[in-house]
């Protein structure tokens, strides 16, 4: 786990793989936080930056690896003013939209399983959506986001790859995936090489974890 600069505010302090799915309710019980997005987005990176393990997810050099919905359990704590409150959940990764390397009747199996985890999982309180923050507005991801949109009870749309970007061309960015991408709340840049972002995201999760 990365070092944890101030041990009082929202934190992962524990998180392992615990198993893989292909259908809704296998691993059942627990909040869970969700991240969906195109292949080669960032996904894994993220999970293992957001977590502080760097080995949690495995990034590979080839797009379109996950290729079930995979779950972390994650403990989580923070100080209240009057204790240590901790939590546990699980974090989940959902297989990349978008690769073509791979069979027509793989990509609708895929769908078929993702779309009745979204649309059914009564646990679920958040979907993190990633799209490259290069790239904004993209058919493929909007179309994810437009049915993500009518489907999710909180969305949050994450801008990965930030640290690629001027800081003129973020905010640009983000100004347009706003206007894009309306969501539960404004989309954030993430740089899981830098860092950025993740204090921003983790209270996002805070919020949803621990306050409903």
């Amino acid at each position: 786990m990365a070092e944890i600069k101030d041990i009082k505010k929202f934190h992962i302090f524990s998180s392992s793989y615990i198993g893989s799915a292909v259908k809704r309710g296998e691993f059942a019980g627990k909040k869970e936080i969700a991240f969906i997005g195109r292949s080669n987005v960032g996904k894994s990176s993220l999970i293992n930056s957001v977590s502080g393990s760097r080995k949690l997810a495995y990034v590979s050099r080839e797009p379109g690896k996950t290729r079930t919905i995979n779950y972390y359990a994650i403990q989580s704590r923070r100080d209240t003013g009057e204790g240590e409150e901790r939590q546990e959940w699980y974090l989940v990764d959902l297989p990349g939209y978008g690769f073509a390397k791979t069979s027509q009747q793989n990509r609708d199996t895929w769908s078929g399983f993702i779309g009745d985890y979204i649309s059914r999982s009564p646990t679920l309180v958040m979907v993190g959506l990633l799209v490259d923050l290069r790239h904004p507005g993209l058919p493929i991801d909007m179309k994810a986001y437009e049915w993500l949109r009518s489907e999710v009870s909180y969305l949050q749309i994450i801008g990965t790859k930030c640290d690629k970007l001027g800081k003129n061309e973020m905010i640009k960015n983000l100004k347009i995936l706003e206007k894009l991408m309306p969501a539960d709340a404004s989309p954030l840049a993430y740089s899981s090489l830098s860092g950025t972002g993740k204090d921003d995201l983790l209270s996002r999760i805070e919020e949803r974890i621990c306050e409903i």
